[in-house]
Parts: C-alpha cells; sequence; structure tokens
C-alpha cells in the first residue's frame, strides 16, 4: 500500500497555497489597523481568524483533499475536526497577544513564536488524527521533531511580519513567504507517515467531500466578506506599529 499526497495532481498543493496565501495577506492587513494593545481589539481577533482559520486550518484540509491511501478507506471524526480549527485560531490569537506584552521584553516575540508554532503543530496532528481508515498509521519521530521546528520558525517569522510590515508591496511579499512556511510544515509532517497494518474493520466518520467541502467553503466565504470589509473601511490616521528602545517591544503609535 502506498500513500499519494497529490491525487489530484497540482490542484490540491496550489490551491491551498493560495489560501495560506490569502490568510496570510488578509491577517497582516487587519494588523495594521490594530488601534491598541487589548487582546480584544476587533482587528487583532479578525487577524487570528484570518492566519489562523484561512491560512493555517483551511490550507492543512485542502492539502488532504488530495491525501489518499492506495486502496484504503477515508473518513473524518468530524468533533476532532472542528476542535482542530479553533486550536489554530486560538493559538494565532494568543501569540499575537504574547509578541505584543511589553512586560515580557525582548523575549515578547520568541515566546509567541513557540507557542504558536507549538499551538500550529498540535492543529496539524489534531486534523491527521482526526483522519480515521483502516489501516494502521505510524510517525517517523525524528521528522516529526523536525515540522515542529518548522512550525516554531514559521509562527515566530509570521509574527514578526504582522508587527513590522507595512506598504503593499513588502505585505504581499510577506504573505507569499509566510504561505511557503505553512505548506512547508504541513507537507514535512505528512512525510513522517508510514503505514502499518490494514484492519478489516470500516472506519467510522464523514467522508472528505461530505466535512470538509462545506467547513473550508464557508471559512473561505467568510475570508472573502473580511476582505470586502477591508476594502470598504476607510482608515483615517493609521497605525503602525513601532519597537520602543525602553522595552524593547511593540506598541501601536499613531503615524
Amino acid at each position: 500500500m502506498e500513500i499519494d499526497h497529490f491525487s489530484h495532481g497540482w490542484l490540491t498543493p496550489v490551491v491551498a497555497y493560495v489560501m495560506s496565501f490569502t490568510g496570510s495577506l488578509l491577517a497582516l492587513r487587519c494588523m495594521s489597523r490594530v488601534r491598541s494593545g487589548s487582546p480584544f481589539d476587533g482587528w487583532l481577533i479578525a487577524a487570528s481568524i484570518a492566519l489562523g482559520g484561512t491560512g493555517i486550518w483551511v490550507m492543512h484540509f485542502i492539502a488532504m483533499l488530495g491525501f489518499r491511501i492506495d486502496g484504503a478507506a477515508i473518513r473524518y471524526d468530524v468533533p476532532v475536526t472542528l476542535v482542530s480549527a479553533v486550536i489554530a485560531m486560538v493559538v494565532v490569537w494568543l501569540g499575537l497577544c504574547l509578541a505584543q506584552q511589553r512586560r515580557l521584553g525582548g523575549q515578547s516575540l520568541l515566546v509567541g513564536g513557540v507557542v504558536t508554532g507549538l499551538g500550529v503543530g498540535a492543529m496539524h496532528y489534531a486534523g491527521m488524527y482526526a483522519m480515521k481508515t483502516d489501516v494502521e498509521i505510524g510517525y517517523e519521530w525524528s521528522t516529526v521533531a523536525l515540522s515542529m521546528v518548522i512550525a516554531v520558525i514559521a509562527a515566530t517569522a509570521a509574527l514578526w511580519f504582522t508587527l513590522n510590515v507595512r506598504g503593499a508591496l513588502a505585505t504581499v511579499g510577506a504573505a507569499l513567504v509566510m504561505g511557503v512556511a505553512v505548506a512547508g510544515m504541513h507537507y514535512t509532517g505528512m512525510y513522517a507517515m508510514h503505514l502499518g497494518e490494514q484492519h478489516h474493520m470500516a472506519p467510522s466518520g464523514a467522508g472528505a467531500a461530505q466535512l470538509l467541502t462545506p467547513l473550508i467553503v464557508g471559512v473561505s466565504l467568510l475570508t472573502v466578506g473580511m476582505l470586502f470589509h477591508l476594502g470598504l473601511t476607510e482608515v483615517s490616521g493609521g497605525a503602525s506599529l513601532t519597537r520602543r528602545p525602553a522595552t524593547d517591544n511593540y506598541w501601536p503609535t499613531r503615524d
């Protein structure tokens, strides 16, 4: 039995990357409008939903639509799949909040990146746990560890971009890099998989098209709505995040 990550050719990895890029771009644009250091700032929450929901979770499951094990059935546990989406959005929100904490000083970005990276890794493997099949699946732990390291580096870079990047071209460039980092973590984690014995009992749960398609479409429509909202919202006296030398931390200030 063989694993095929690209059963639909380049369609799923390309679409997955486009969604990761879109979520990253939207998150960067939302963060450029944050006016306060409050963890409940509406734009910060929107950035968390965009990056965690679209940039990470949707990217993961679009890529999973191209995943196939020859001769095996694949189903998804609905509650665990939904929990993995919540994990992605919450850890990004937590990472953004930590990265802006002045009491952490110069360690704020690193702490936020580690927490977010470990959370993104947890989301990935929770999503994989949600996948049920009649073949025993194992993991090469050294590759799993590598995927977690990539997740932490990617998350730290993503937080740095959201706090520092301004300007249209720079934002697009940062989103392109963030998309590559998220996709790299996903496929590294998938490469860690290996197959064991096949069971005779069919897996329970929802089929990929039955479960993932409406979820992905729903989150994608939410993303489009947020993009329209961004386009229609006028920014007066835009906010920028600058570094205070005294605390080595990020603060929103008026331009």
